[in-house]
């Protein structure tokens, strides 16, 4: 066990953490990083995730401890609890690996399942990233970084180096990390990883044209942060599904959220029956044919562009104004606030706000990436309903004046290397850090 833990990491750990489970590993000397990797029936990916790893320079490897938490229920099928049996047996075995520190939290057998009613990605990433507290070495200087990947991802070979080195940096305390999803194929699943990523990225770069500071994916395999950050948050919630979402909002609302653009991680992409929602049951819904093809309507984030000026501005307005204001955006804009309790909610806001820091930080607490999403579905759902995705990517790259949008024969739906070709040119703005 590390010794000399801060004294904020101890009393963190005994008012949130979960005392059930414990981690194995033979290896913590040196750590100032840790790699939490959920994992439940993923014995083939698991082999897979760790080559992509030992593949790392063997400088960062020795220094950052890989954490598989291997989980299911006691309610789980024969068939989840063995596979999960000859995983725990196999990480168990690279345990013994010079070349990597691996360590395990058996959340899976008899006794020590995870619980039937909160357990799940959410949960088992917070046993996981819990747990590497207690496992950093604090007497070194180096940054201490939590890292979030899930069992079915590789990764580069540069992956640990700028990790490193962005946080040790003077960057950002929490960041999220380049991702691309396999477009090999040329099948359904292809066209609905497409798809999907597509409205990833096209969501993502309509709120940032929009200013909104909750302008980041939202991916539990591309997360990382700072010990000090987690804590300030509360540390990762339990949630089955979105826990990545909620969790990077909460970071967002303390800390700047960073992007490590330098290196990649390649999440599965592949039907799941994990979550209840994600890009595993995304893809196993989707059907090609129009219909499915869809976005929001581009008009939506030139609303919130228009809302965000407005609220953000240095021209401080008392709710009344604001609601005026908004009114003049678009009506529907205004129902929406109303209906948020907007004049009660900001009049508290002001009340208890002494500092313009103070203010500007409860505007943003207020109009979160949660309410932004709300937003957007209302006006989505009053006023301006989806459209087909190619129609409402072409006016949005019209929009930023992208020059590179691609040509096709107008049908409603384009072949899928037309597809790719779309999904490509938002992988690069993504990647430019449009503002």
């Amino acid at each position: 066990m590390t010794e000399k833990i801060p004294g904020q990491v101890k009393k963190y750990l005994e008012k949130y953490s979960l005392r059930k489970w414990t981690l194995d590993s033979d290896k913590k000397i040196n750590v100032t990083a840790a790699v939490v990797i959920p994992a439940i029936k993923e014995y083939e990916n698991i082999k897979k995730l760790l080559d992509s790893l030992l593949e790392n320079d063997t400088g960062y490897l020795e220094r950052t401890l890989i954490i598989f938490v291997v989980n299911n229920f006691a309610s789980s099928s024969y068939q989840i609890k063995e596979e999960n049996r000859e995983t725990i047996s196999y990480i168990r075995s690279k345990m013994q690996d010079k070349n990597i520190n691996v360590g395990l939290v058996d959340a899976s057998s008899g006794g020590k399942e995870m619980p039937e009613k909160d357990g799940g990605v959410g949960f088992a990433r917070k046993i996981g990233m819990d747990l590497a507290l207690s496992a950093f070495d604090y007497s070194l200087q180096a940054k201490k970084i939590l890292v979030s990947l899930d069992a079915d991802c590789t990764i580069e070979n540069n992956y640990l180096s700028q990790i490193f080195k962005y946080f040790n940096g003077n960057n950002p305390p929490a960041a999220v990390l380049r991702y691309r999803h396999d477009l090999s194929g040329n099948n359904e699943q292809t066209a609905a990883i497409i798809f999907y990523e597509t409205f990833l990225r096209y969501y993502v770069l309509g709120l940032r044209l929009a200013g909104s500071k909750y302008s980041f994916h939202t991916i539990g395999s591309t997360m990382a942060c700072d010990y000090e950050s987690y804590i300030k948050v509360e540390g990762m919630n339990k949630r089955k599904a979105a826990e990545d979402f909620y969790f990077l909002q909460k970071l967002a609302k303390n800390v700047e959220i960073g992007r490590i653009y330098s290196t990649t991680v390649y999440p599965a992409s592949r039907a799941s029956w994990r979550v209840p929602f994600g890009t595993g049951v995304k893809v196993s819904q989707f059907k090609s044919s129009e219909e499915s093809y869809v976005l929001y309507n581009p008009i939506l984030f030139r609303i919130l562009k228009d809302w965000l000026f407005i609220f953000h501005n240095n021209k401080l307005q008392d709710s009344d104004q604001y609601l005026k204001s908004a009114a003049e955006v678009s009506p529907q804009l205004f129902d929406f606030l109303v209906q948020q309790n907007f004049k009660k909610d900001f009049t508290n806001v002001l009340n208890n706000s002494t500092t313009d820091i103070q203010l500007e930080r409860q505007k943003l607490r207020w109009f979160d990436g949660f309410k932004t999403l709300k937003l957007i579905h209302y006006l989505r759902d009053t006023a301006y309903p989806m459209i087909n995705m190619f129609e409402a990517l072409d006016i949005f790259l019209n929009w930023i004046k992208s020059n590179n949008k691609p040509e096709y024969s107008r049908r409603k739906v384009p072949p899928l290397d037309i597809q790719k070709e779309y999904l490509e040119i938002l992988r690069n703005l993504d990647d430019k850090g449009l503002n």
